[in-house]
């Protein structure tokens, strides 16, 4: 796969734009192997991702590179360019919870996703035991109130030592700084309950029960500033009833986090998110 890469597009919408970068990758030897794009024509916006094959260059990445860039500026496309070749290093933040952790591990171990995992952080010993099963690092870091800032510059000297360019909050259960937001804009990636914002703070479960609520829901997505309310990747539901307990309605809640979690990492893996004004356009 080291011959592959991918590129992402946004920028005004405008005629020729399809063209001129095809135009570009053909230019220079490079095979499209898939292309999908989609306009906002309520924002005037326009997004593509390009997978390509470079095996056949018959120039050489740099000066590929830099018609690229030449594009870029000419209609003021925002872009980002990936060799298939530079794994991703993943770092898992989690607290007590197992089911998310377990999830990801499993999945990566069986090869469903393209990355290394070098790090676990935690704030509670809980999980070390499946961290160790794993053979990933584990990391404890218990947080005070008045600890907390201390033990956040702590977990980011981690990561950035471990040499992780992704964060996944797989139910970690604190809030991140801005600061450590900033550090990794647009690369953590945070899964919760979607009740919200129907019912906030703690035992959403036991207060959806009272409700009598008919969906179960996951959503996850880019972690911001602005708490839960980061760019959407991935959502699902479930359907509940009458018969079902607050036992059951965790349950199938918990079910649908890790597999909304899992489907949202792998796209993020994949270089198939795009984020604009808080939104994102997913290219499945």
């Amino acid at each position: 796969m080291s011959s592959f890469a991918t590129l992402l597009v946004s920028c005004p919408d405008r005629k020729s734009l399809v063209a001129s970068l095809a135009q570009v990758l053909y230019g220079h030897g490079a095979n499209i192997v898939d292309a999908d794009q989609h306009t906002d024509t309520v924002a005037g916006q326009f997004f593509q991702r390009v997978h390509f094959d470079l095996s056949d260059l018959h120039t050489d990445r740099t000066s590929l590179e830099h018609a690229i860039r030449e594009v870029a500026a000419r209609f003021e496309m925002t872009y980002r360019l990936t060799q298939s070749s530079a794994i991703k290093r993943v770092a898992i933040f989690v607290s007590k919870y197992d089911h998310c952790l377990y999830d990801l591990l499993l999945r990566h171990r069986s090869g469903e996703l393209a990355c290394e995992i070098p790090l676990i952080v935690s704030n509670h010993e809980d999980l070390r035991p499946v961290a160790a099963q794993f053979g990933v690092r584990f990391e404890h870091l218990p947080v005070t109130k008045e600890t907390k800032a201390q033990q956040e510059q702590q977990a980011l000297g981690l990561v950035r030592e471990a040499g992780a360019s992704v964060v996944v909050l797989a139910r970690y259960m604190q809030i991140l700084s801005n600061d450590f937001l900033r550090a990794y804009e647009g690369d953590v990636i945070n899964i919760h309950h979607s009740f919200l914002p129907a019912f906030v703070g703690g035992k959403p479960y036991h207060r959806a029960y009272e409700r009598g609520v008919k969906l179960i829901g996951a959503t996850a997505h880019y972690a911001t500033a602005d708490l839960d309310e980061g760019p959407i990747i991935e959502q699902d539901v479930v359907r509940c009833s009458h018969r079902d307990k607050v036992d059951d309605l965790v349950r199938k809640g918990r079910d649908l986090e890790k597999l909304v979690l899992a489907r949202a990492v792998r796209l993020h893996l994949a270089d198939r998110v795009l984020v604009y004004d808080n939104k994102t356009v997913v290219f499945e």
